[in-house]
């Protein structure tokens, strides 16, 4: 069995599959991207990178398939004199052929979020080559971001969040097939549950817990945030009394080789996945409510805005959910704002009985 010391931590593991994803990529694309990715690697992370170079690869199989004498060069044999000579009409041509386009027989369709992505890595290549002096020109720079249109939050509502974790615990409405484990795993889905409501961490920073990441005393855990730092977040005692339960059954159960510290595990005896976590948000999400998609981020919204709620305090909710900009958190629950500006005026009496006294006076 493997020394619980020497146990990689779970983010380490990612960041060393994704770099051996990006190896890959990297062979699909111009020779001189790996410069680019070599230059950004201090500021950014390997996820991060990952997303940017298969972005990049779609972009140059564009250039490749819909440029007559781009299409004779292999992509990989481009030159870096090949951003100088594209013209911004080029970049927003590509930005509508994101729409929608065919790939190996099957349909790609991109809405606004997925082509500010696409144009977000195009702006960091070029300005890093821009920077360096090694083009002339940063063409990306002048081509508009798609424009995100706001999405409402979507999130359980207090009820729908007792009414969740009861049905997690009785198993009620579920199918016979999906009966026969919930006896082996409700305690660890109503601990897995209970903690992203109480603490809206993320999904990938649920399933990163170790068993040694997890102060009781405190009601702490540690965590690996997605900017790449590590942090503290705590825990109300419902949580505790959640974690604890599902703990015990927990020593019991003997890991496979590698998972021995990991927190949270599947039927396998393995670190739970994310993907395993959220079709088992889902899979009791459905039978709560149908209007909603519920997966693990709603779950978040979820804790946000209840937070937000009860203490009004914006900043206090970018602390905890790890935003670095509070614009991001502002921009999440303007509407709490608004509601909350509006509770504001309300609260707000210049003269008592104001409105009876202009009556009288109307007499």
């Amino acid at each position: 069995m493997q020394n619980k010391n020497n146990e990689e931590k779970y983010y380490t593991e990612q960041d060393k599959i994704n770099i051996l994803k990006m190896r890959e990529v990297l062979e699909d694309l111009p020779r001189f991207c790996r410069q680019f990715f070599r230059g950004i690697e201090p500021t950014t992370s390997a996820r991060t990178r990952l997303g940017y170079a298969y972005d990049l690869r779609v972009f140059f199989e564009y250039l490749h398939n819909c440029n007559p004498a781009l299409s004779k060069i292999d992509i990989r044999d481009y030159t870096i004199d090949i951003l100088d000579k594209i013209e911004r009409e080029d970049l927003e041509e590509y930005l509508e052929h994101l729409s929608l386009y065919e790939k190996q027989n099957k349909e790609i369709t991109n809405a606004e979020q997925g082509k500010k992505r696409k144009m977000s890595a195009l702006r960091s290549m070029y300005t890093y080559f821009y920077k360096s002096e090694m083009i002339k020109r940063n063409t990306a720079e002048l081509v508009n971001m798609p424009k995100l249109h706001e999405h409402e939050i979507i999130r359980l509502e207090p009820n729908e969040v007792a009414v969740l974790l009861d049905q997690v615990e009785a198993g009620e409405k579920l199918t016979k097939s999906q009966l026969k484990y919930h006896g082996k795993t409700k305690l660890r889905d109503v601990a897995l549950l209970t903690l992203l409501l109480g603490t809206g961490i993320r999904v990938s920073e649920c399933v990163g817990l170790d068993l040694d990441d997890i102060d009781f005393e405190n009601n702490g855990l540690h965590i690996h945030r997605k900017g790449g730092y590590n942090t503290v977040v705590y825990f109300p005692d419902e949580v505790r009394d959640a974690l604890l339960d599902y703990l015990e059954q927990r020593k019991k159960i003997i890991p496979c080789e590698g998972n021995e510290n990991a927190f949270f595990l599947s039927l396998q005896n393995k670190r739970i996945s994310v993907r395993a976590v959220e079709n088992l948000v889902k899979k009791y999400a459905r039978n709560v409510t149908t209007l909603k998609k519920i997966t693990p981020h709603k779950l978040r919204s979820t804790f946000g805005t209840n937070l937000y709620k009860e203490s009004g305090d914006i900043y206090l909710v970018a602390d905890v959910l790890g935003h670095k900009d509070v614009n991001t958190t502002r921009k999440h629950y303007a509407a709490q704002e608004d509601e909350n500006r509006r509770r504001a005026a309300r609260m707000v009496k210049l003269r008592e009985n104001h409105s009876s006294d202009n009556k009288d006076f109307g007499k």
